[in-house]
């Protein structure tokens, strides 16, 4: 047995940048509306109620959350392909929808449609069916690292093109955009040559109680619920402070540029620590301390631009901190076989807890008004604080793939059975009809030595 190469080849190159660039722009058109909306809302028919406000602005976050996992299913059946093209198209419908949209109600039921064009599932699955198993993690990182760039731009050019286009053209350009995108996915992405289940990125229905029973899984589940729904509930107050600040709307990424470009720098240390260093659980709730702490500032200092802006940037690098870290201790917590369905009910998850914020910030600011957002986000950051305290640190462990001889379910069964009795192994999955081990193993400690020595014995 030989542990396998991870250099991409170009074709998985090419197949992971077009589809991390089908994700960023299905995000982008989620995202680059969160700075102007609620302002621009406000002078719609029905605009007058902040609740409809935050329910338009969140109403994609609910389809999305209901949609992304059977939209993998779908792919599994009818191809990964087609339910990327509906999707697109569906995103496209939406968007002029709310492009044409002369009251809040039509915005609702395009942003509706909007999230029903739920392609995020079928977007990874089809990532796994083009990458190899030990090239996958790249793959993934790609995407991740698209959608983080792809939020900070946002933040910056909504102002920008607010003020050259107004939202209605926003929303028609990302519909564009989304047809566009179909032929990116026609032409520069590779049809697969085999499409099959890949438990490492899909969800699995008979895994669902599985994940659903782990504490510490629903611990994390929890936390980026909590994060996307302060992240909502921000954005349904912020804009409107700054405003009174005296900054026009189409002048706020003079706020944005600069808190984004320090923010990123800002959470490269932290992560570093978190993973090398093996300060994970302290990194994580610090970071949770501080977007709380954030809160309370942009409460108190609201009257003052530079306050606003130092909150900001406090709360934007533990937002970055926190949705970089979130998913790999879902990686390490996880059972190799569940992997995938972990990661489909954390997405969803989180698309859930972005309606939720949305409306939550829409009816405090509806119903009870002043400062009932900032106190909801940090009552809701105290709980997961209290909640992420109870987490065991996670594991210090990386996943090994293993390219293995062909055999018969039930030598890969005794051969799972084996790995996992070695030193240093936590947990072994052998798949045989892909001929591939996968172990998740301690970083000090393990012997690949001994796990070559097993295998070669047996085959």
């Amino acid at each position: 047995m030989q542990q396998v190469p991870d250099t991409m080849t170009a074709i998985e190159r090419r197949s992971s940048f077009g589809l991390a660039s089908i994700y960023g722009l299905r995000m982008l058109g989620l995202f680059i509306i969160l700075p102007i909306f609620a302002i621009y809302a406000r002078h719609l028919p029905g605009g007058e109620s902040h609740l409809l406000i935050g329910i338009a602005l969140g109403a994609y976050g609910l389809t999305q959350a209901l949609l992304q996992i059977p939209s993998g299913w779908l792919s599994d059946r009818y191809g990964r392909k087609p339910v990327i093209y509906s999707a697109l198209v569906l995103f496209a419908v939406g968007s002029f929808i709310a492009a044409d949209a002369h009251n809040i109600y039509w915005i609702i039921v395009g942003r509706v449609v909007q999230g029903a064009g739920a392609l995020n599932a079928a977007v990874m699955a089809l990532t796994a069916d083009l990458t190899r198993e030990e090239v996958r993690t790249k793959a993934m990182a790609m995407i991740g690292i698209t959608i983080g760039v792809t939020f900070s731009v946002s933040m910056v050019l909504s102002p920008m093109l607010n003020n050259l286009l107004g939202v209605p053209g926003i929303f028609a350009l990302t519909g564009v955009l989304a047809l566009l995108g179909i032929g990116v996915v026609k032409f520069m992405i590779p049809d697969p040559e085999i499409t099959h289940f890949h438990s490492d990125t899909e969800a699995s229905g008979k895994h669902f109680a599985e994940v659903l029973r782990n504490k510490d899984l629903l611990r994390l589940d929890f936390g980026i619920f909590s994060l996307h729904a302060i992240l909502m509930s921000v954005f349904m107050q912020v804009p409107f402070v700054m405003e009174k600040d005296g900054l026009a709307l189409s002048h706020h990424w003079y706020v944005y540029l600069p808190v984004m470009l320090v923010a990123f720098v800002l959470m490269v240390p932290p992560i570093i620590i978190a993973e090398k260093k093996a300060k994970m659980k302290q990194i994580f709730m610090l970071s949770i301390f501080l977007a709380m702490c954030a809160q309370g500032l942009l409460m108190f200092a609201q009257t003052s631009l530079w306050g606003v802006a130092a909150a900001l940037l406090v709360f934007f690098t533990a937002f970055n901190v926190l949705e970089a870290t979130l998913p790999s201790m879902i990686s390490k917590i996880a059972p190799l076989a569940a992997k995938g369905t972990a990661m489909g009910v954390y997405s969803s998850v989180q698309f859930l807890g972005a309606f939720s914020g949305a409306a939550i910030g829409g009816a405090l600011l509806q119903f009870v008004g002043g400062n009932s957002v900032f106190v909801f986000a940090i009552a809701l950051l105290l709980v997961w604080l209290i909640v992420a305290s109870t987490m065991k640190p996670p594991a210090l462990v990386r996943t090994r793939l293993y390219h293995l001889t062909e055999m018969d379910e039930a030598a890969a069964a005794e051969l799972q059975k084996q790995l996992s009795q070695l030193q240093g192994v936590r947990e072994a999955m052998v798949v045989a009809a892909e001929s591939i081990a996968s172990l998740k193993v301690e970083m000090q400690g393990f012997d690949e030595a001994a796990v070559d020595k097993l295998v070669m014995k047996g085959a």
